[in-house]
């Protein structure tokens, strides 16, 4: 069984939406399909379990909440 997640985080500049991104798609592997819409970073996740699931939804979002805490300081 395969399970879906999609994410969509909305920045107010594409710039930003596109660094935090570049940042941290190197990790995505095999785990994450993600792209930038507009302002918009869209992640799309699928797991074979919802623990695995989970696992990946919280790393990615650890991840992408340093990148634009840090892109928020400049």
């Amino acid at each position: 069984m395969k399970i879906n997640c999609n994410i969509e985080i909305g920045l107010k500049d594409k710039n930003k939406a596109k660094k935090a991104l570049e940042s941290i798609k190197v990790d995505d592997f095999d785990f994450v399909k993600s792209k930038i819409k507009n302002t918009t970073i869209v992640a799309s996740i699928e797991s074979d379990s919802i623990p695995s699931l989970l696992h990946t939804v919280d790393d990615y979002l650890s991840c992408l909440t340093v990148a634009i805490k840090i892109l928020d300081k400049d």
